[in-house]
This record gives C-alpha cells, structure tokens and sequence, in this order.
C-alpha cells in the first residue's frame, strides 16, 4: 500500500467484495513505513468497522524495500503467518511443521514426498506447490486446489515439532513458533545436496521416532554413485556463485563435498553471519576465496575477470558474465527469468541433488566437446 489509512481501508473493501478471499495479507512500501502507517491499528479498525467480513482474515508484514532484501521480507510474512494464524494448544499433535525457506514450488513438493515415504504427517507453510506450478487444465481457477490451507496454519501450534530449512528465512517463523507455542525447533541448512539431505532426513526420523524406508535409501545410492562415476569431471574445477544466502550456504557445502571448490561467492542480501560461513565451508581450499554479503554483480564481474572459473552459478541476470567471459553457466536459484524446468524439477534431497548434478556435468561436458579438437573429440568421454 503507497501509506493513508482511507486507502487500505478501501482495499479491504474491493478485494473482499470482489474477489472473496479467505486472507489478505499486506505488504508495506518503503513510502508507508516512511510515512509510519501503524497497520495492526488499521486492521483493527478495519474489524471495528465491519470492513474484514466474519471468518476472513487480514494478516501483515513490514516489508521496507530500505530493509535487507526480498529474503528479508519473505521471512518477515513467513513469520506472520505464526503471529497471526498459529494457535497455541496444550495438546501435541503427531505431526510436524516444515518451514521450507525461499525455495522452488517443486522443492517444496519434494520436501512433502519425502515426509509422506517416510510415514510423517506434515504441515508444510508456505507452500506453493500445485499453485505456481499448477497444471493446465484449460479452466480458470482464481484459487488453484494446491497450496497451504488457513485451517493447517492453525494448528502448527499443536505440532510436536518444527524443522526449519535456511537460518535466513525460516529461523524467525521457526523461533516465533517456539516462544508463541511452545513447539519446539530445529533450523537446519537447505537440504542441497548428499550430506544436508543426509541431515534433514536423520532429523525428521528423530523427531518423528520413524524409521528410513528403503526407497530413500535407494535414492541416496542412486546420488552417490553419479557423484563416484562423474567425480573426476567435478575434482578441481572452480565456481562462481551468486544467490541468496541460505541457498548459497547449502550449494558451496555440496560442492566443496565433491571437490568443487567455490571461489568467488556473492550475496546481495545484507546479514552478519554469511560470511563467516562460507569462509568455514571453504577453509580447505587450494585457491584464494571472495566472498562478500550485500554485494553486487559489478562486484562478482570483476572478480570473475581477475581470477576467471570453470563454471557459474547462480540467477538469471548471471548470463550476462556467463556471455561476457565465455564461461558455462547453470542457473539456480531465484529469479530464471529464461528457462523453464525450475518449478517443476526440484534441487533440494537426493533426486534434486542428482537433477543439479546432471545440469553441472552438462554444462561441463558440453564445454569440453565445444572446445575439443578433431583428434580430441571422443564419443565416450
């Protein structure tokens, strides 16, 4: 809302009288929060006056673009969706929430196969699964079937427990549940790769008391073997990375485990501890590291030009270096603007790890064949 109390009242009145939603949720501007619009006031005058119909709900988050970054603001609504929605219940349901993080509507979609193989009843929030990659079923929905529903926000507070994926932008939800409702967290890296799925799963078998199904065990076989077969195209070769926090965290552990070694590592999201990670994940690195929080592209460009690497990571907007410096290039992250595939495919557990594999070694191998010669180009490589 561009700030003034008459306007957002209004607001209230067209979206409910038009499109009848169960929740609105607000997102402040930077003008609003300049001006210094007190929103739960509006919101509760906007109940006083009859303006939010019986059994709707409004819901808030001060998102300042001055403020962070869009990470920023995502966790900022993730977390009001525990302030506003989840009840506090002295009874302990058998189930447990996941907060998934900034992540693909497919990832969020594997992270419920995998709670459902192993048996574990689960609140997934936010979910955008089945809603931005919904199918085409040649009829207009204004509310796709997918998604979270107000109903399971709720009753997150009676959860047993609460696994958080990304310090970023699950922890404050995750740590907001905990002090509101008394559920208990754990906040965990993104589940990227062989060793923080391994994490993931080993702690959603110890919360839950359940055992692993043999059909994930077949999954992890199936992801070290590509990363035993193909390990000698991955040993050695440099990276550069772009992307959000969480993500980058997650993907510089996976490949410093396959003996990748990330060396320029850019982040335009402000915070305190990235850094720090990174450079913990990296120690063990033969090559010098760059790693900078609240960066830039101009930034990373530079370096990449200084020091060049075997391969980039990252968004989008990464293709224009890729181009600039000749360089392979896989996208990741958020936004690919581009490509298509990214909703729909996951990068997160073991068939997501095998998926970014599988786009690493393409972009690598078909280097190779572009740049071999005659007498090098090989059929079998």
């Amino acid at each position: 809302m561009f700030g003034g109390q008459a306007n957002l009242l209004q607001a209230f009145d067209n979206l409910f009288s038009v499109y009848d939603p169960d929740v609105i949720a607000v997102h402040t501007t930077c003008l609003s929060e300049t001006i210094g619009d007190d929103i739960p006031q509006i919101i509760r005058k906007a109940e006083a006056d009859g303006k939010i119909p019986k059994g709707k709900l409004v819901i808030h988050a001060n998102t300042p673009s001055y403020i962070g970054s869009h990470v920023t603001g995502f966790a900022n609504m993730v977390k009001a969706m525990v302030t506003y929605l989840s009840q506090p219940s002295a009874h302990k349901e058998n189930q447990i929430n996941i907060i998934p993080g900034y992540v693909e509507p497919s990832d969020m979609e594997e992270l419920k196969r995998l709670t459902d193989e192993m048996g574990i009843k689960s609140i997934l929030f936010p979910d955008t699964s089945n809603v931005l990659n919904g199918p085409q079923t040649g009829k207009y929905r204004m509310y796709p079937k997918g998604g979270g529903r107000v109903e399971d926000l709720r009753r997150t507070g009676s959860s047993m427990g609460t696994i958080a994926l990304g310090q970023l932008a699950s922890g404050p939800a995750a740590t907001t549940l905990d002090t509101k409702c008394h559920v208990p967290c754990e906040i965990l890296d993104l589940p990227i790769g062989l060793q923080a799925t391994d994490i993931f799963i080993d702690t959603l078998r110890r919360v839950a008391g359940v055992y692993v199904p043999d059909s994930i065990t077949n999954e992890r076989g199936q992801l070290l073997d590509i990363i035993t077969d193909m390990h000698q195209y991955f040993y050695g070769k440099k990276v550069g990375l772009v992307g959000d926090p969480d993500q980058l965290i997650a993907l510089a552990s996976f490949l410093v485990s396959i003996d990748m070694w990330p060396i320029h590592i850019v982040t335009g999201t402000p915070g305190k501890k990235f850094e720090k990670r990174i450079r913990e994940i990296t120690k063990d690195s033969p090559y010098p590291v760059n790693v900078r929080q609240a960066g830039d592209m101009f930034l990373f460009h530079q370096w990449v030009k200084q020091e060049p690497v075997d391969l980039l990571i990252g968004n989008t907007y990464v293709k224009y270096i890729a181009r600039d410096e000749d360089t392979p290039f896989v996208r990741f992250g958020f936004p690919i603007l581009d490509r298509v595939g990214h909703s729909y495919f996951p990068t997160v557990g073991y068939r997501g790890a095998m998926r970014l594999l599988e786009k690493i070694l393409d972009a690598i191998l078909d280097r190779q064949d572009r740049d071999s010669t005659e007498t090098e180009f090989e059929l079998v490589m």
